[in-house]
């Protein structure tokens, strides 16, 4: 008998633990006493909710920084210093105008403040939702890859092929359309009720067949359009049960790759976020749970990690957050600019070892120039 709890979109059952308030309270105290705690604070850029191919951006960053408070705020006060702006509270913007480069290149290289201190993960949108539909209908899309904790290696595969041949196999129109119906139908917002997103991307499947692009992208379209069912079933769990973790929203499988990296399988984590309407007190116990849950079952199952507390706090209050907004920022429009052809050397070279390198990401040519390592996985 499986144990109430709540459960991911992937059908993934996670517990809340229930005596957080007293046991992990004590827990945190002990491990910061002991100097193993790592308390990070983090921030995003580019969210839209589920909506990811109708936003203003493309391109989805989470950031977060490891630095004492009153480091954070000397080198906020050294950034207003050096910009000279009347504006009250800095953002990203600040940095990304050209009168401002060095200041940004100073931020970023390693004699700034957060070289070596902070981290970043990237969401090609476009990506995910392809990455996101075929792990759910083809993948293995019942274990910890729900979460960002690992994944479907031969799904993710799949869907790198597809990401890559798609467009050009299909023309713009059509890997819209199929884009456009991916998303549909992995929204939790109940538009259309059941039927209707479902019915649309199978058409959609049906369209991109008879066109024909030959090769592998044939055979994940075979296999896309025998996943009538793990659709259907989708689509009524959305329906049936609203706490499932949207699908389609990056921040907690961002968070979740976030605190892994932090954690490094034996240090526990405590994070400070910036207030986020996502990061509901529900979808926090949410967080805690997935990593206090044991997978012993899942051979996909990635690097182990624990979650002690998760605060959320304006970034007006805490010059951490302001540091980790800045490298959000930045890191999201540099990555879109090397996305879309039109990269700054220099600064995609600076931003290079601040990258996770298990950011959503498909393009190859540009992952090449922004991944930390060179990566056999893409």
């Amino acid at each position: 008998m499986v144990d109430p709890g709540l459960i991911t979109d992937d059908g993934w059952h996670v517990h809340p633990w229930e005596d957080q308030a007293v046991t992990g309270e004590r827990e945190e105290s002990l491990e910061a006493a002991a100097g193993r705690l790592v308390e990070i604070a983090c921030d995003e850029s580019g969210s839209d909710g589920e909506n990811l191919l109708g936003g203003n951006t493309d391109v989805f960053a989470h950031a977060s920084v490891r630095l004492d408070v009153a480091v954070a705020a000397d080198s906020i006060q050294e950034i207003r210093n050096r910009i000279r702006s009347p504006a009250q509270e800095y953002k990203a913007n600040h940095l990304l105008r050209e009168k401002h480069r060095p200041v940004l290149t100073w931020l970023l290289g390693p004699l700034g403040p957060i070289h070596g201190n902070a981290h970043v993960h990237l969401t090609d949108k476009a990506f995910f939702v392809v990455g996101r539909a075929v792990d759910l209908l083809v993948g293995n899309a019942t274990h910890a890859a729900g979460a960002g904790l690992s994944r479907d290696e031969e799904a993710h595969a799949l869907a790198v092929v597809l990401y890559r041949e798609g467009p050009r196999s299909f023309g713009p129109e059509l890997w819209r359309e199929f884009l456009e119906s991916s998303n549909n139908l992995m929204r939790t917002k109940n538009l259309w009720g059941t039927r209707t997103p479902v019915d649309s991307f199978f058409r959609t499947i049906d369209n991109l067949r008879r066109a024909g692009a030959g090769g592998p992208v044939d055979d994940i379209l075979e296999r896309l359009a025998a996943a009538r069912s793990p659709a259907d079933s989708f689509r009524a769990r959305l329906l049936d049960d609203p706490t499932v973790i949207p699908a389609l929203d990056p921040l907690i499988p961002s968070i979740v790759r976030t605190v892994a990296h932090w954690s490094d399988g034996t240090r526990p984590v405590s994070i400070v976020h910036d207030r986020n309407n996502t990061l509901t007190d529900e979808r926090i116990a949410q967080l805690k749970a997935i990593f206090g849950k044991q997978h012993p079952a899942d051979a996909g199952y990635g690097p182990r990690a624990r979650l002690t507390s998760v605060t959320l706090v304006s970034s007006r209050s805490d010059a951490r957050i302001q540091l980790a907004d800045f490298l959000a920022g930045v890191a999201r429009k540099i990555a879109s600019d090397e996305l879309n052809h039109r990269g700054d050397v220099e600064l995609t070279a600076l931003l290079r070892p601040y990258v996770d390198e298990s950011s959503f990401w498909g393009d190859g040519r540009s992952w090449s120039l922004l991944s930390p390592v060179q990566s056999a996985r893409r």
